[in-house]
């Protein structure tokens, strides 16, 4: 059976394909793209071509054919592009929005077939906005058979696939320093990841929901300590959801045992960031009166909010020459300075060294980590004060025996 399967596989990786299609990489969210397409495309004459996950050679090939003011998110698409075309595909989608991104589509096809690249470029999102109609219509290039009904249906499966997956991240996110001995959400995770690739209708996807969430509620977590540092993330929406452009910055905190909360996510995006903005504005509004543009004002609300529940520091994320983070840069500094609440700016292009980067992590928590002691310390008493004292003191008289003995 296994070796009809691969044959199969590999009769479908030979067949010519009218079209092949590809897409950009942005975090775990390909998954949800890939089945939707897979579902949409007329298969005998369509092959969806998954592209790779982001890597160095990826920002490499993009900047080469970019220009230099272009942000970030410009360069890691147009390097997902090459790497998808010389891989076969001809036709690519591009779903994006929100700022000055949502111009880009036209320059990186200018672009691509002045490179001699011979496709067809869909948008999602153009001029006109993201209309239902218009995607359909899109659509069909695709599947000339196509039914209105059957595109809304799978449509709507991929978005909740995307708030399903965006819960279960968001829950292992909140409590992944909290397991009880080795880590256990990343295996489940990549289960996760796999079993959603094959989902076919709402009844297996509400099956997949319950399952995973029984899982990561197995789990034993320890209890919220105050010790713990917490750290929040905000800023720009790519550089907040694709690991690879931020240096995995979630991944080091959680290795130095910090809580990590950041709000941005595709679900956040599309289903509750309209109705929020009016309540985001207002939160803000002792700061900013005008809105910033993309997620400015967000950074700024969220950063209030982070403090109000207690959070010790704030890691600001963005691009390399994104406008609207650059203008909240300057409110964020001054938030800071009135709230007492330390603030780290990183900005990240394809010159950013992941040395650099996880050196001013390490830095950055250490002197969270000594901050809250000092506050700590002067919450205690006499007594506990002077018990603390012994405790050191025995510490590093053990620490002089050890030395001396060796």
């Amino acid at each position: 059976m296994k070796n009809k399967k691969i044959e199969k596989r590999i009769n479908d990786s030979n067949k010519d394909y009218e079209y092949i299609v590809s897409f950009p990489h942005i975090g775990n969210y390909y998954v949800p793209i890939y089945n939707l397409l897979n579902h949409l495309v007329d298969k005998n004459k369509v092959k969806v071509l998954m592209p790779k996950r982001i890597t160095d050679n990826t920002i490499m090939y993009g900047a080469k054919c970019s220009p230099d003011f272009a942000c970030l998110p410009f360069k890691y698409n147009m390097g997902n592009y090459i790497e998808s075309l010389e891989n076969g595909a001809n036709v690519l989608i591009q779903a994006g929005g929100g700022c000055r991104y949502g111009y880009y589509y036209e320059v990186q096809e200018q672009i691509l077939k002045d490179m001699g690249y011979n496709f067809t470029f869909i948008p999602l999102v153009d001029e006109n906005g993201m209309n239902v109609l218009n995607v359909y219509e899109k659509f069909k290039i695709l599947n000339g058979k196509l039914k209105f009904k059957k595109f809304c249906y799978y449509f709507l499966l991929g978005f909740k696939m995307i708030y399903i997956l965006d819960e279960i991240e968001t829950y292992m996110r909140n409590n992944f320093t909290y397991q009880v001995g080795e880590d256990k959400y990343t295996k489940i995770h990549q289960e996760l990841l796999r079993d959603m690739l094959n989902i076919n209708n709402f009844y297996e996807l509400r099956k997949l929901n319950v399952k995973y969430k029984k899982r990561i509620k197995e789990i034993i977590l320890k209890q919220d300590n105050k010790n713990d540092i917490k750290i929040g993330i905000v800023g720009e929406l790519f550089t907040s959801m694709e690991p690879n452009s931020s240096f995995f910055l979630e991944k080091e905190l959680n290795k130095l045992n910090c809580k990590v909360k950041r709000y941005t996510t595709v679900t956040y995006l599309l289903f509750q960031k309209g109705f929020a903005e009016k309540k985001i504005m207002k939160r803000a509004s002792s700061y900013i009166k005008y809105h910033l543009g993309a997620d400015g004002p967000e950074s700024v609300a969220h950063t209030l909010e982070l403090i109000d529940q207690g959070y010790d520091g704030i890691i600001h994320i963005k691009p390399f020459g994104c406008s609207p983070e650059i203008n909240a840069m300057p409110i964020l500094q001054k938030i800071s300075l009135e709230k007492n609440i330390p603030i780290m700016y990183l900005t990240f292009d394809e010159q950013t060294s992941a040395t650099g980067i996880k050196t001013r992590i390490e830095a950055f928590y250490d002197m969270l980590k000594m901050k809250k002691e000092n506050i700590l310390d002067g919450n205690l008493n006499k007594e506990e004060k002077e018990v603390k004292k012994e405790s050191l003191e025995i510490s590093e008289d053990v620490k002089t025996k050890l030395q001396t003995q060796t």
